[in-house]
């Protein structure tokens, strides 16, 4: 007799609060939100080896619905995610979180773009990047992460990928957030948020 494959746990999401000391170096005094207004969130995803696994991102409790909702569509489309944990694990550097491909929401930083510096969406929780390696951010000549240049042809397209009409891509417009993926000029495929931002 043949066994047959087990079935994946059901998609499950456990929210939390969250206190400064959790949120480590991706919050400081003077961030335009508290941690009261943060929540983890922890969840299940499918990985790039096809297994389910646990992960955890930081969001706006304003967002927490929405992201949840998203992330059980990805779930269910076992749409693949290299690793999710708060940015926190990476004391709060954009750069080793985009250089490890790592899906991340909340950090107190300000936007990389050009023009006047302001926060990032991100510094409110109201952004989620997701897979920053296959879905790079190409500002002013720059791939960021540097891993990313292997995707910039987007018409190729691979596991992890944010591509118009695709599984992630089409989750997040259900949920009525924005994807940078189609900002002119400096697209950055990763970024998705609830204000367009």
């Amino acid at each position: 007799m043949v066994a047959l494959p087990a079935a994946p746990p059901p998609f499950a999401a456990r929210v939390e609060r969250v206190t400064a000391a959790d949120l480590g170096a991706s919050w400081h005094p003077g961030c335009p939100v508290a941690p009261t207004r943060l929540r983890l969130v922890r969840l299940r995803y499918f990985g790039f080896d096809g297994r389910p696994h646990l992960g955890a991102v930081v969001v706006n409790a304003s967002v927490v619905r929405d992201v949840s909702r998203v992330f059980a569509t990805l779930y269910a489309e076992r749409f693949p995610v290299r690793r999710m944990q708060p940015i926190s694990a990476y004391d709060g550097s954009d750069d080793r979180s985009m250089a490890a491909d790592n899906t991340s929401g909340f950090n107190c930083r300000y936007a990389v773009a050009p023009g006047p510096r302001k926060w990032s969406v991100h510094a409110y929780g109201e952004a989620v990047d997701v897979n920053p390696v296959e879905n790079p951010y190409v500002v002013g000549g720059a791939v960021l992460p540097k891993a990313g240049r292997s995707y910039l042809d987007r018409t190729s397209v691979r596991p992890g990928m944010a591509v118009t009409g695709g599984t992630l891509v089409q989750a997040f417009a259900r949920a009525g957030w924005s994807w940078g993926g189609r900002w002119a000029g400096s697209p950055d495929y990763q970024h998705f948020s609830s204000t367009g931002g």
